[in-house]
Parts: structure tokens; C-alpha cells; sequence
């Protein structure tokens, strides 16, 4: 018989010893692959791709909180298509990184102080692999909670009403009074016993679903806790000031923590003996519903708490992106950014990010500029070029450049737009709008650089001509740095003294029109539009009659009557 208990305990053990050593090799195994994959995306273009409704989560950071100061709005942000920006940098491993990215992107830094910051974090994390792998490492238990942000998660529980724990305590009494009554008169104790335990019951199942809406909000704040508690650990002398500042988040939510088990490992449903004795215990004591009130209180008081372990997580996250996407480039630099009154842009070497083959191209801006030239020769991707730049330089301190000078600027941008379908607005009533908030942002301190494509193209060619021309000029003031593109030849006559004109330009061969997309001074000289006509298989009359007609129109000024043939 005790040879058969020997046995048996030595199975027992010797089955212990193998799951655990089997647990021990399944997360060392998840550890290299985590490894690998994060070695092996360092410096690569990121492949992921993003729905609408995923990206309009991840925005929510950023949109549901109060902002200070200027930020991108939302007509600039999608005429750069910054989304595709943002994919493009984006490499973080936690959704935490994710929402803070974004935020970072929509808000261009106006001190030089805080740009130096990010310079030393991006810096130490391109070259402490190490240490980059430990945090990135950390950052991976921050997951995901469902299809909301983090963000959103943690938010929802602002406004709950919450319930008073009393009733819950005066339950959770009833049934150990019940216990003891049972104990010392078992015959009318039993009856009091069931009771209590039946009405614990079925009031547990009445109230626990509201447990179950916020599981993923106490976990989120939790996966938060726990890598606060890893970054102390880590104890890595570069991110001290993140390290004691989450000290004191975590500290302050010290009482959320403690005991938050009892709420969040809900386990009837497959967690062996010890879950279902653990569940029978919650159903008789409410245990569970007590913590859970009290979690709830601690979410809404420390709201602010929370929010920051966000921040100081996400903005790790994002500056591990942000190096990564450095490394990714064929070439970069750092801004030279200065304070001042005067709006201007000295450039070299600038190429858009996104193509995959782009054309380099330099300017020195201290007044407006006035981009004229033939179709799809280059010039709103040059502008949007300028934009994109001025961004990152003032939020990933990075520019796709050999070289870039200027003030600090807040960019503006009028181009891709379309009519309002929602509200009944025209194309010319949008465009007009969209016009409006930048002439209103040149009223007010600080450097302000607008891009506009296409100025009122919405209506007809004089009163588009006459309004653009007073529109672009009123734009023209010291502190002011606009850039315009334009197919009306007129603007650039009409604002000679007030801008400078740069011009792009194509190569007409047999078959094809070859662009250079090189940016060159003075204005167009050449047109397109109807040699790509006749290029894409237009009639060849119907070229030829086009042709003749412009010419008439440049001998005499006016445009020549058509009749029925």
C-alpha cells in the first residue's frame, strides 16, 4: 500500500516536472520566434494593411481627448494621404504604439526641447538592440482588446454609474451567517443555508453580466500594470524619466491590482477543479462583484493615471517605429528648425517617401511659389512633397531630404478635395471653405505653410482667375509661406512681383510624353493636354480641329464659334 502511494506520488510529480518543463520550452520557443520576427522587420517596410474602421479606432486617441495648440485637421491629413503615411512608419508591436503613432503625426512639436527627446530615444533604440528587444518584448503583452483601441477600452468605464458594493457585502455576510447558523443548529440551519446560497445565485447571474462588458477594460489597465512592472525591472538608465513616471501611475493603482484576479479569471468553462471551485465561490459570495465595484471606482478616479501608461508605452512603441523607419529610407537627415516670424524653406535633395522610385528635387523658398506645368508632370506630388516634410520634421524629426531649413511651421493644405454629399455642398462651396480656414489660420501668430492645388477650379475661368489671383496674394505675408499650383498661365503674370515661378516640364517624343518630374524655375512654356489626345487614340480630325482652335484663339483672343458639320 505505501509503495503503491510512492508510486503514485512519484507519477504525479514526474508529470508535474514534465509540464512545466514543457511550458518552460513552449515560451522560450515563443520568445525566438518574437525575436526573430522583430530582427528580422527592423528597417523594413512594414506590410500591413489597414481597414478604415481599424484606422478610424486607432484615431480615437487622438480625436476623443482635448487638444492644445495647432494640430493637422482633417482636409490637410487626407490631402497628404497621411494615412498611408503612417502605415508606412508604423511597426509597432503593442496597439498602444499604434494610437500613439498617430496622435504623434497630428501634432507637430513647436519646441525644440521635446524634438531633442525624441532624437535621444531614437538614437538609443537604433543602436541598443538589447535593449530595443527587451522593451519591444514588454510591449507585446499590451494586446489588443477586441475591435476597439486600447484607448476606447479604457474610456467606456468614464461614465458608468456604479452600483454601491453594500448590498453585494450585505450578501457575502448573509451566506458565512447562514454557514455558521447551519454549523450550530444544523436542522433550521440547513434551510437557511440553501436559502441564502440559492438566492446569492440567482442574483450572481442577474448582476454578472455587467462583470463581463468591462473584462477587457480591467485587463487592458492590467497588461498596462504589468509592463510598468517589467520597465522597472529592466532598470535601463535611457528611459529613467518614463521608468519613474510610470512608478507613480502604477502605484497610484496599486489597489486596482491587488486582488483583481478574483474578477478577471473567470474560468467555469474549461479552467479544471480549482476554476469551478473558484466560480462557485464568486456565485456564493459575490467576491468577485465587491472587487469589480471597487476596480470601477479606481478606473474612473484614475482615468488620468491610466491614460498616461498609455502614453508612456505608446510613445516607446512609436519611437522604436520611428527608428526602424529611418533605417528603411535610402537616405535622410535631421531638420534645422529655428523660431521665428519670417515664413521660409531652403531644401535639397527632397523626395516623397511613398514612391518607390522618386525624383530628388531642391528649392529655396523665401517668398510664395507659383508651380506651373502640363498634366501629370509632378506638380502635386511636389507640393504634397513639401507638406509631408514639413510634418515629419516636426513630429518623427525626420525629413527625406539631404537638407532641410525653416521655421517652425503649421502646415495647411487645400487639394484633393470632392463635393459634400452629406450636406448638399458643391465642389466650389467645399473648395471655398477649405480656402477660408487657411486665410483665417494666416491672420494669427506663427509661421504658417499652405498648399494649394489648383486655386477655385470649381468655377468658371474669370471670376476663377480674378478671385485666385486676390486670394493668393492676400496670402502673401511675412509670416506666410504659400505654395500653389496652377494650370492658369494668367497667375503667374498677374503675381510675378508677388511669388516666384517654378515650372515642370515634359519631353514630347513620336508615341509617348516622357516627365522628368525635376522642378525648374520660370514659368511653363509648354502644353500636353491635346497631344495626349491624340496619344490615347482620339480622332485624328477631331485632334487636328482642337489644335487649329487654340491657335486661333492665341492670334486673335477670342474663341472661334462651332457649327454643325
Amino acid at each position: 500500500m505505501y509503495n503503491d502511494t510512492v508510486i503514485g506520488l512519484g507519477v504525479i510529480l514526474l508529470f508535474l516536472i514534465g509540464a512545466g518543463l514543457l511550458n518552460f520550452y513552449e515560451a522560450r520557443k515563443r520568445r525566438k520566434l518574437f525575436l526573430e520576427r522583430m530582427i528580422a522587420s527592423w528597417g523594413k517596410i512594414p506590410q500591413r494593411e489597414y481597414s478604415y474602421e481599424e484606422l478610424d479606432h486607432i484615431s480615437q486617441f487622438f480625436r476623443q481627448r482635448e487638444k492644445e495648440g495647432f494640430y493637422i485637421d482633417d482636409i490637410t491629413w487626407n490631402d497628404l494621404d497621411m494615412d498611408r503615411i503612417y502605415a508606412l512608419i508604423n511597426q509597432s508591436v503593442s496597439p498602444a504604439g499604434d494610437e500613439c503613432l498617430y496622435e504623434l503625426l497630428r501634432k507637430p512639436v513647436f519646441r525644440e526641447e521635446e524634438l531633442k527627446e525624441r532624437q535621444r530615444l531614437l538614437e538609443f533604440f537604433a543602436g541598443k538592440k538589447e535593449e530595443r528587444h527587451r522593451i519591444q518584448a514588454l510591449l507585446a503583452g499590451i494586446r489588443k482588446p477586441g475591435n476597439v483601441s486600447v484607448y476606447e477600452a479604457v474610456s467606456v468605464t468614464k461614465e458608468v454609474e456604479i452600483q454601491g458594493k453594500g448590498l453585494q457585502i450585505a450578501m457575502c455576510a448573509a451566506f458565512f451567517l447562514s454557514l455558521l447558523f447551519f454549523a450550530v443548529m444544523p436542522s433550521p440551519g440547513i434551510f437557511c443555508f440553501l436559502g441564502v446560497c440559492i438566492l446569492n445565485i440567482i442574483t450572481y447571474f442577474m448582476q454578472k453580466q455587467d462583470i463581463d462588458l468591462y473584462l477587457n477594460s480591467f485587463r487592458c489597465v492590467i497588461q498596462l500594470l504589468e509592463a510598468q512592472k517589467e520597465l522597472e525591472k529592466l532598470k535601463i538608465p535611457e528611459l529613467d524619466p518614463y521608468r519613474e513616471e510610470g512608478k507613480k501611475y502604477r502605484e497610484s493603482l496599486r489597489t486596482f491590482q491587488k486582488g483583481s484576479f478574483l474578477v478577471l479569471e473567470q474560468s467555469s468553462t474549461g479552467g479544471g477543479l480549482e476554476g469551478l471551485v473558484m466560480d462557485y465561490i464568486r456565485m456564493l459570495t459575490h467576491i468577485d462583484l465587491i472587487k469589480f465595484s471597487a476596480m470601477m471606482k479606481a478606473m474612473q478616479k484614475y482615468q488620468g493615471e491610466i491614460v498616461g501608461l498609455i502614453k508612456i508605452f505608446g510613445y516607446l512603441d512609436a519611437m522604436i517605429s520611428i527608428a526602424s523607419f529611418r533605417e528603411s529610407l535610402p537616405y535622410y537627415s535631421l531638420p534645422e528648425l529655428e523660431k521665428g516670424e519670417r515664413a521660409y524653406l531652403r531644401v535639397k535633395d527632397l523626395y516623397h517617401p511613398l514612391l518607390s522610385q522618386p525624383v530628388a528635387n531642391s528649392i529655396e523658398a523665401g517668398t510664395g511659389i507659383l508651380v506651373t506645368g502640363s498634366n501629370a508632370s509632378g506638380k502635386s506630388t511636389f507640393l504634397k512633397n513639401i507638406a509631408v516634410n514639413s510634418i515629419l520634421a516636426q513630429t518623427v524629426y525626420t525629413v527625406t531630404a539631404s537638407s532641410y531649413h525653416a521655421p517652425y511651421f503649421k502646415v495647411m493644405t487645400s487639394m484633393a478635395l470632392r463635393d459634400d454629399l452629406e450636406s448638399g455642398e458643391s465642389y466650389f462651396i467645399v473648395e471655398i471653405r477649405s480656402l477660408k480656414r487657411i486665410l483665417d489660420e494666416a491672420e494669427k501668430k506663427g509661421c504658417l505653410l499652405c498648399i494649394i492645388d489648383e486655386v477655385l477650379r470649381g468655377t468658371n475661368t474669370i471670376e476663377r482667375i480674378g478671385a485666385s489671383s486676390q486670394i493668393l496674394a492676400d496670402l502673401k505675408r511675412d509670416q506666410v509661406l504659400p505654395f500653389a499650383a496652377t494650370h492658369d498661365i494668367e497667375l503667374s503674370y498677374i503675381l510675378e512681383d508677388l511669388y516666384e515661378n517654378y515650372h515642370f516640364e515634359e519631353e514630347v517624343k513620336e508615341h509617348e510624353v516622357v516627365f522628368n518630374y525635376l522642378l525648374k524655375k520660370g514659368r511653363v512654356t509648354t502644353r500636353n493636354a491635346i497631344r495626349l489626345l491624340e496619344m490615347t487614340g482620339y480622332k485624328e480630325g477631331l485632334v487636328k480641329e482642337a489644335k487649329k482652335s487654340v491657335e486661333a484663339f492665341e492670334e486673335t483672343g477670342i474663341w472661334k464659334k462651332l457649327r454643325e458639320s
